[in-house]
């Protein structure tokens, strides 16, 4: 359904008013995946590791610097605004703030309608009874439609993306931490729709997010990324009952765990360098708990290699241990 090889997203570094520095934010790097039709993978890591602006380049919101992008079969990584445009109707986002990603001065009925005008996917007359059908799908009433974004919670404003994410029939749906700014019973209910919707709607899915929890339980197999790299791919299940990586170690470990204490928690020392100026070689080298010399000394390239039958892991961390 989606094939991404060696994809790169690098931002300039604006200098002064008029000149540019030679600097660069390597925000992605060299990422690359599959996903099958109906499938869910999970993209996790830490805050600035690079998840959204993956996501946003898959979906051309961004140019991706370098790398190809495939969907359904076919190249879209040089497609312009209107080549793209019969893309959009396959491929959609639900985006991580609700309430930033909705216009205050339109109606719910405006802001579901204008996708489907739009890209002309239906007659006007129709528009109405196929917004109510679809307002339902995400648990909310006909009213809603005639009401404005200030006037719905949270949970509301989110189920609200979910339907404008679904107006135009998608085949996949990029959802950026969908539930990060939910209370946690809120969580549940919307995590529960997605899981419907995914049924009834055959969706392929990327879901982006930090909670590994609800990575667990809603995603089929899941990627770790940190700064900018893919460090760890795998299964859902094989990945949290045996992880390969350090960072992947030390993600797991972090999580609360209700019954017992985190007895064996790893904890990683530093900060988290800069992407302007990242490590040479493998890039978790100066957090690493376990480095070899050839670690630290940078001689070791960033690669995934496949340590097991769909698990892939960056090639230095193997040799760590």
């Amino acid at each position: 359904m989606l094939s991404i090889k060696n994809l790169s997203k690098e931002f300039p570094v604006e200098k002064g008013l008029f000149s540019r520095s030679n600097s660069t934010v390597k925000a992605v790097q060299n990422v690359s995946f599959d996903i099958k039709k109906n499938k869910v993978l999970g993209l996790v890591g830490e805050s600035g590791s690079g998840k959204s602006t993956l996501g946003k380049t898959i979906m051309k919101l961004l140019n991706p610097t370098r790398g190809k992008i495939f969907f359904d079969n076919e190249e879209i990584t040089q497609y312009n605004k209107r080549k793209m445009i019969n893309v959009r109707k396959k491929l959609q986002m639900i985006f991580q703030d609700p309430f930033a990603s909705l216009n205050p001065r339109k109606n719910i009925f405006d802001t579901l309608s204008e996708p489907i005008l739009v890209h002309k996917l239906m007659d006007k007359k129709n528009i109405k009874d196929y917004l109510i059908k679809i307002i339902k799908d995400v648990g909310l009433n006909e009213e809603s439609l005639s009401r404005f974004p200030h006037e719905f919670s949270g949970g509301q404003r989110q189920r609200i993306g979910i339907a404008r994410a679904l107006v135009l029939k998608p085949e996949f749906i990029i959802a950026d931490e969908p539930v990060s700014a939910l209370d946690v019973s809120i969580q549940a209910q919307v995590l529960n729709l997605l899981e419907q919707i995914r049924d009834s709607y055959n969706l392929t899915m990327i879901f982006i997010s930090h909670d590994l929890s609800v990575i667990e339980y809603f995603c089929d197999s899941v990627a770790v990324m940190y700064l900018g790299h893919i460090v760890e791919m795998a299964p859902t299940k094989d990945l949290f009952n045996n992880p390969k990586h350090s960072y992947t170690k030390a993600l797991l470990s972090a999580v609360p765990k209700v019954k017992s204490k985190n007895r064996n928690k790893i904890i990683i020392k530093g900060d988290i360098p800069s992407p302007i100026n990242p490590p040479s070689g493998c890039v978790f080298r100066t957090r690493c708990p376990n480095p070899t010399h050839d670690c630290k000394e940078g001689n070791i390239e960033m690669g995934l290699i496949e340590v097991s039958p769909g698990h892939w892991v960056d090639q230095c961390c193997v040799n760590c241990g």
